[in-house]
């Protein structure tokens, strides 16, 4: 994995450390890509990660006196998802992050990893070139400022140099005559790439559109705009016959290709379905409508919480908190939590099912945050405050706990049937009791938006949903 992993106290730091180790080095945030790729040998010759998720104040959305909105760096999927501001200014973005792997994934990764990852795929790059996106890149020589559809040099390719750290997104806010959104096309509801994906931005005057923008992902090596359908839009209202010209000429504009999730002339024809799809939802006034007002977050008002610098080699302590008892590990440097957790700690109820985000079996709490402890470096652990399955009982509410009584989503699961072959089960627990914590009334859709990121091999859903609504009715009884 790596050999050295610093954690710094501040931006010019990491600048620092950046100009120091070059193309050895890689920043790390949500670390969810990062994970992956090292673990599968895709990203060689990293020997020092950077992990900048503590340092302070880089995780707001803003807007200034230009009317322009801003992304810190650690702004991160939920936290986009869960903005007023964006959901008012900005809703294509919004519908992006809501739409990006599941809350788990979410709390962890940043609108600016998506960027720097440059996968073609990737949700929320769509949605900020059609807002007209750029960057701020930083280093020790100074700052520059790129747009977003300059920022990209291929597929996984981007202007960013080694020694350079994304410091700002921006991008005008929308006005009052502007509506937008982003659709996605995955094979499967939650948890999937985008087999094609679409952001559409309209300037309306009444029922006539006075300009348009097409994005379009996953369909070249890089997003897409679609001129001829922007064009052809542009003096006209959006009739049906309008929606569908205007969705024939986005098609044309692809240039996708056959592989394993679609091939070129079913991305084409999605490509036209989106668009028309879009088109159809900012005519009628339905485009807000698939994201809820208020998500599903799995996670507390917990504050990220700043620490002083830290350099871990193997030979580092790893000092930590879990389920309330503190650690120090002096071995795991180079291991995902998960693997800290299980082989380290001896706390074997958190499993591993996939190790790559995409089952939920290794769901546990770091710093009041649901995260696939499989994504998390083992080193983000020190100074952290960790809740596995093992410390569940203990988050009992005082009100509803007897001595040595389960969690109520403990007993629920047990009462219920909710367990099957079981391996799943601390992945469901966890998410779920961390919901009951968001919301002690959950409705049955925020039930699902809440364990999307879970998934049962042995299909049996109907069983764990009831245990849950049985659950936060027990904690209210």
């Amino acid at each position: 994995m790596w050999t050295e992993y610093i954690t710094p106290a501040s931006l010019q730091e990491t600048l620092r450390l950046l100009d120091e180790k070059g193309e050895k080095a890689r920043l790390v945030a949500g670390a969810t890509d990062l994970m992956l790729e090292l673990e599968r040998g895709v990203r060689k010759g990293i020997e020092t990660v950077i992990d900048v998720t503590r340092l302070p104040g880089l995780d707001r959305i803003t807007l200034d006196e230009d009317e322009t909105i801003h992304l810190g760096p650690l702004v991160t999927h939920n936290d986009a998802a869960a903005s007023k501001l964006l959901r008012e200014r900005a809703f294509p973005l919004v519908s992006a992050a809501w739409q990006v792997g599941a809350p788990q994934i979410r709390n962890r990764a940043t609108v600016a990893g998506n960027l720097v990852t440059a996968s073609p795929a990737n949700d929320t790059i769509t949605p900020l070139m059609a807002l007209g996106a750029w960057v701020e890149l930083a280093s020790v020589r100074g700052t520059r400022r790129v747009p977003l559809q300059e920022f990209y040099a291929g597929v996984r390719r981007t202007v960013l140099r080694p020694d350079e750290m994304l410091v700002d997104i921006a991008f005008p806010a929308q006005t009052k005559t502007q509506r937008g959104t982003f659709l996605k096309l995955g094979l499967r509801r939650a948890q999937a790439i985008s087999v094609v994906n679409a952001a559409v931005v309209l300037d309306l005057e009444a029922a006539t559109v006075k300009s348009a923008v097409i994005t379009l992902g996953a369909v070249a090596p890089t997003i897409l705009r679609a001129p001829e359908a922007e064009a052809y839009l542009a003096g006209r209202e959006l009739t049906e016959d309008v929606i569908a010209r205007a969705g024939e000429l986005a098609a044309e504009a692809a240039r996708p290709i056959d592989d394993i999730r679609g091939s070129a002339a079913y991305r084409r024809a999605m490509v036209r379905a989106l668009v028309t799809r879009a088109l159809r939802q900012l005519r009628d006034g339905q485009w807000q409508a698939a994201v809820p007002e208020e998500p599903v977050l799995l996670a507390s008002n917990a504050a990220r919480r700043a620490s002083p610098s830290a350099v871990h080699h193997p030979s580092s302590a790893i000092r930590t908190k879990i389920n309330g008892r503190d650690y120090v590990f002096t071995t795991g440097h180079a291991k995902s939590l998960l693997r800290l957790l299980r082989e380290e700690a001896g706390l074997t109820g958190t499993k591993e099912g996939c190790a790559e985000g995409e089952c939920g079996a290794c769901t546990v709490f770091l710093d009041g945050k649901a995260v696939m402890a499989c994504l998390v470096p083992a080193p983000r652990a020190d100074g952290a405050e960790i809740v596995t399955v093992e410390g569940l009982a203990d988050l009992t509410p005082a009100s509803s706990k007897g001595e040595g009584e389960l969690h109520p989503i403990q007993q629920a699961f047990i009462a219920d049937g909710a367990v099957q072959c079981g391996y799943c089960t601390p992945g469901f627990i966890m998410s779920a009791a961390k919901l009951l914590e968001e919301r002690p009334r959950p409705s049955r859709d925020e039930i699902t938006q809440a364990l999307t990121g879970n998934l049962c091999r042995c299909t049996g859903y109907y069983k764990i949903i009831q245990a849950v609504e049985d659950a936060a009715r027990l904690a209210k009884s």
